[in-house]
């Protein structure tokens, strides 16, 4: 019954909590990024290779022909 009545304390303490959590983690985290710069290692410009695929699409009865 205690709980019932202090549910809104309980929901308040618990938001405070998580807040709490995830700007002490986003602090670390950008701590850590400030002490360690990433390298970036680019590779050199590769033209993407591109496959196209031109058909019919098959119909009903040549489905059924070739079982699938």
């Amino acid at each position: 019954m205690n709980i019932a009545k202090n549910m809104e304390i309980i929901f308040i303490a618990a938001l405070a909590l998580a807040s709490a959590t995830s700007l002490v983690n986003a602090a670390a985290l950008q701590r850590h990024r400030a002490a360690s710069p990433a390298v970036l290692h680019l590779e050199p410009a590769v033209p993407m290779t591109v496959v196209t695929i031109t058909g019919k699409r098959l119909k009903a009865a040549q489905k059924a022909q070739l079982g699938t």
